[in-house]
């Protein structure tokens, strides 16, 4: 029997669109995956340990070894300042090269990070890849798996859309770590930056569209399926891209920033 990555193969279809019924999960569980990425989302360096006590105030009769296998589920678990990342063994890790470096201009700096998605009955992941000057979305894609795949198609996306950035900053999470992806990376002559294990602020632009985004329109939507998820997504990134003014742009839009900064 084929493998579902195979399937999809034979069937010409990305591995990232294809979505299996997977065991539903309680509704206990979805509501603390709930809870618990709100208030990451609100403290980034909050652990397993403090996590479960902001439950147990809330009156949920959970213990760490609960609360530390929902955030392993989400991609948060144990790594204090970052979402979804966890460094693989043997792939290997990148100098940080942004420390002190004005960013002046659109496509000198690009970076990316994967968010976790709560669903009525069940969750996403979503990764996004941003220009730093302008903070425009260049690409986006959901997945329900934390495989390489769907980042490398927001990476392919990107590059096939837009002129190629200086320096592509991530994570040192497996899927940007791995060969396939800083490959893609060096054989443009992009140069690769990676954050320092637990240095939340290396990564902060996108830290902070994750925190718009759920706000704005994940958590008001509360979307129950992948396909309603994508279709409002879509409908949001063009508004945010294009019709959302910036006070750190001088209430401009991403896209009038980055446009003007590609005809300079």
């Amino acid at each position: 029997m084929l493998s579902v990555r195979g399937q999809c193969e034979v069937l010409g279809l990305p591995r990232s669109s294809f979505y299996y019924t997977a065991v539903p999960e309680s509704e206990e569980d979805l509501c603390l995956k709930r809870l618990i990425d709100e208030e990451y989302l609100r403290h980034p360096f909050y652990g397993s340990r403090n996590m479960t006590a902001y439950l147990r105030r809330l009156d949920y009769e959970v213990n760490r070894k609960r609360v530390q296998r929902l955030m392993r589920e989400m991609g948060i678990a144990a790594i204090y300042a970052k979402k979804t990342t966890v460094p693989a063994a043997g792939h290997k890790i990148y100098p940080y090269l942004l420390r002190g470096v004005k960013i002046t201009r659109v496509n000198q700096v690009w970076s990316t990070d994967i968010t976790y998605v709560p669903l009525q009955r069940g969750f996403m992941y979503l990764v996004a890849i941003m220009d730093w000057y302008s903070r425009y979305v260049l690409s986006w894609r959901v997945s329900n798996t934390l495989e390489t795949t769907f980042c490398l198609e927001a990476l392919e996306e990107a590059l096939s859309r837009w002129p190629a950035p200086e320096v592509f900053n991530t994570d040192q999470g497996s899927q940007f770590t791995s060969e396939a992806f800083t490959g893609r990376l060096e054989a443009t002559g992009i140069a690769i930056s990676m954050d320092g294990r637990g240095r939340a602020l290396d990564n902060v632009f996108v830290e902070r569209l994750w925190r718009t985004v759920k706000y704005e329109d994940i958590y008001l939507k509360d979307y129950a399926a992948p396909d309603e998820l994508i279709e409002g997504l879509e409908r949001y990134f063009i508004f945010y891209d294009q019709e959302r003014f910036h006070q750190s742009l001088d209430y401009r839009t991403p896209w009038e920033v980055y446009r003007t900064g590609l005809a300079a």
